[in-house]
């Protein structure tokens, strides 16, 4: 009998998410829509509800927080990269099509508000935070080289022209990426995204003259 009033409390607490993760959460979804600065711990806090000291408790500072949430979202989108970008079950132009779609769909349910969490630290935070920025870089990189792969894949079975380096089209992408993200939350409309899109994949990411044939 004991024992299973132990198992039924242990499941009871697995089945919790702990404050830290409430924190996290608050965190995450604060951050994206304030900004760094424009989210306090109170309004983490309380939108977790959990108490304001519990912060402290689990974080040793807004920085190390910080850090701690782009982890988080960079989990997700990594989830979105493993299912589009690094799907070698399909053609290399599709697996970033699916990419930019999966990513829209995000967009969209956010009502065309608050774009890229990591595009918005990275404009936000990298004079403050020299922790923030190499955090931002590292997470920069994991997604230029998942772009790189697929653009490479491209270029080798010819769907993808190959006059241009795949680290620099990669690169590219990315920039043009957040930048339609960024115009996206100005005009609270999906058309910068579609341009985006429209020119990308019919210029960049469109078949070309192969190198060497002229």
């Amino acid at each position: 009998m004991l024992a299973k009033q132990y198992v039924q409390l242990y499941l009871l607490a697995m089945a919790r998410p702990s404050l830290r993760e409430k924190i996290i959460e608050s965190g995450v979804r604060t951050v994206h829509e304030r900004g760094y600065a424009g989210a306090g711990v109170r309004e983490i806090t309380s939108d977790a509800g959990v108490p304001q000291g519990c912060f402290t408790n689990h974080f040793r500072s807004k920085e190390a927080f910080a850090a701690t949430i782009l982890d988080r979202y960079h989990e997700r989108t990594q989830a979105i990269m493993e299912g589009t970008l690094r799907d070698k079950g399909r053609p290399a132009v599709e697996r970033l099509r699916a990419y930019f779609d999966a990513i829209t769909e995000r967009l969209e349910a956010a009502g065309w508000r608050y774009g890229c969490l990591v595009g918005n630290m990275s404009l936000e935070v990298p004079e403050q935070s020299d922790v923030l920025r190499a955090h931002l870089v590292e997470v920069c990189r994991a997604l230029t080289d998942a772009f790189a792969e697929a653009v490479r894949a491209g270029q080798e079975s010819g769907e993808i022209r190959d006059d241009l380096d795949a680290g620099d089209v990669a690169t590219f992408l990315l920039s043009a990426w957040e930048g339609a993200m960024m115009r996206m939350k100005v005009d609270r409309s999906p058309q910068p995204i579609e341009q985006f899109k429209r020119v990308i994949f019919a210029s960049i990411l469109a078949p070309g003259v192969k190198a060497g044939s002229q």
